[in-house]
């Protein structure tokens, strides 16, 4: 738990426990270091005042927000300031309506998104998969950081190919190995993996292979499956 402003503790969204050096379940653990008990939280809300520029950017985005009639509380699930970096978690119904605003909008101009990249948190229930963009404001030197999720069951978010151009091939990555769906994309299709693979290989409960040797017909076995040294 970080210390608060005041010299208080702020109470971390824990979503996971993972236990040992690389979170296997059973007796897969090679590290030795099985004992390992180690959290996965998420940064809670932030107050505000958030200083800097964060408190303009935010304050802009909800002006534009209550001027087209949208609740900012429904669009804006919560602002997070993190070891001095700003992080808006969106809804992504309003994912792109807000990215077209941060790209435009004169006191705003992130003109640059660096690309989408997607994290899962299995335990994270309805929230499983987080759509993380990195944005870039060349007018104003400023960096930025949207965060938008979705359920396992319904893992969709809009393209912001037709915003953010850039985002095409990191889109299609991110679907490729993570299994965000991307609602729009010109041409959604795999990037690392052969059309025809059946699943998403960076997904937390995505089963580890083996690995075959050039001896004997001799196979490495997949991780969770070798002798525990803890």
């Amino acid at each position: 738990m970080p210390a608060g402003p005041r010299g208080g503790r702020t109470q971390l969204e824990v979503v996971d426990v993972r236990r040992g050096m690389f979170g296997v379940h059973g007796s897969g653990d090679t590290s030795g270091f099985g004992g390992l008990v180690s959290p996965v939280a998420m940064p809670p809300a932030s107050e505000r005042p958030y200083g800097g520029w964060f408190d303009e950017v935010v304050d802009v985005l909800v002006e534009l927000l209550e001027g087209e009639g949208i609740d900012p509380d429904a669009a804006i699930e919560k602002v997070v300031v993190d070891r001095g970096e700003l992080t808006i978690f969106l809804s992504r119904e309003h994912l792109r309506r807000v990215a077209q605003w941060l790209r435009d909008d004169q006191d705003l101009r992130f003109e640059l998104c660096l690309g989408v990249s997607g994290v899962h948190f299995p335990n994270d229930v309805d929230r499983e998969l987080h759509a993380v963009y990195h944005l870039l404001s060349l007018t104003h030197s400023r960096q930025l950081r949207i965060e938008v999720t979705c359920p396992d069951a319904d893992p969709h978010v809009p393209t912001l190919v037709d915003v953010y151009p850039g985002n095409d091939w990191h889109e299609r990555e991110t679907w490729d190995l993570i299994g965000i769906v991307f609602d729009g994309h010109p041409s959604l299709a795999r990037t690392a993996l052969p059309d025809d693979w059946v699943g998403h290989p960076q997904r937390k409960d995505y089963p580890l292979g083996g690995i075959p040797v050039e001896y004997k017909g001799a196979t490495v076995p997949p991780p969770d499956t070798r002798r525990s040294y803890s």
